[in-house]
């Protein structure tokens, strides 16, 4: 397989992280984008002490002129971006009568705007190279609404029907969505409805998967051959496919 140029966002924790490392692992070349800058230092400084190929960048995926220099950046360097994987996201999950507004519209500027974002930026790229591959990181929650969780499945829900729209309008571009549920990361512990957050705390206890798991999916999607597009990988522990 030959060595491709991978943009992540959302690259300095969990499923991010785990990508960056396995897929540098993998022999590919990473490009880190994130906002905390020092996290991203450390994870790329990681990659190259084990011998892989990594360079990283402060991004904020929920501003368009971030997005773009960060993909232009790359391409300026290699001449070239492979894929891009849309991975950034948060969750602060709540019941819609909360009515915490500023969390919906964090959201929706995250993981729906900053996909869009992602996609804009890379599009006219691929488009030029003739080839390219976009994986979308959506959830189970974007397949099925729970209390609660109506704001966030609607965003990822909007995930997965951006990518079906991107897949059938470029036939030259692979387009993959992955649909984790419970793994190990930092959404549930940021802003949400306390008691909700909680009760996901308590679950994710019980049925987290590993970072990496969902990482063997990304790298799986990637690493078919160019004819072949992997639309749609579900991931979840059996604890909660059979209940």
């Amino acid at each position: 397989m030959s060595k491709k140029i991978v943009l992540i966002t959302g690259a300095s924790s969990g499923i991010g992280a785990a990508t960056a490392l396995r897929l540098a692992m993998s022999g590919h070349h990473v490009v880190l984008g994130a906002r905390r800058a020092d996290r991203l230092a450390d994870l790329a400084a990681a990659i190259r002490k084990d011998g892989g190929s990594a360079e990283h960048m402060v991004l904020d995926v929920t501003s368009p002129d971030s997005v773009d220099s960060f993909v232009q950046a790359a391409h300026r360097r290699h001449g070239r971006v492979d894929v891009f994987v849309n991975n950034a996201g948060v969750m602060p999950l709540s019941r819609l009568d909360a009515l915490r507004v500023e969390e919906w519209n964090q959201m929706i500027d995250v993981n729906l705007r900053g996909t869009l974002h992602g996609i804009a930026a890379v599009l006219p790229l691929m488009r030029a190279q003739r080839s390219g591959h976009v994986i979308n990181v959506s959830s189970t929650l974007g397949h099925d609404v729970v209390p609660n969780s109506a704001v966030y499945s609607a965003t990822k829900f909007a995930v997965r029907a951006l990518a079906e729209g991107l897949r059938k309008e470029q036939q030259d571009i692979r387009v993959t969505v992955i649909s984790p549920s419970f793994t190990e990361s930092e959404l549930n512990t940021l802003g949400g409805d306390p008691g909700t957050m909680a009760w996901v705390r308590t679950m994710a206890d019980k049925l987290n998967m590993p970072a990496g798991t969902v990482a063997d999916a990304i790298a799986y999607a990637i690493e078919q051959p160019a004819s072949i597009d992997v639309s749609e990988i579900v991931v979840r522990p059996i604890a909660e496919a059979a209940a």
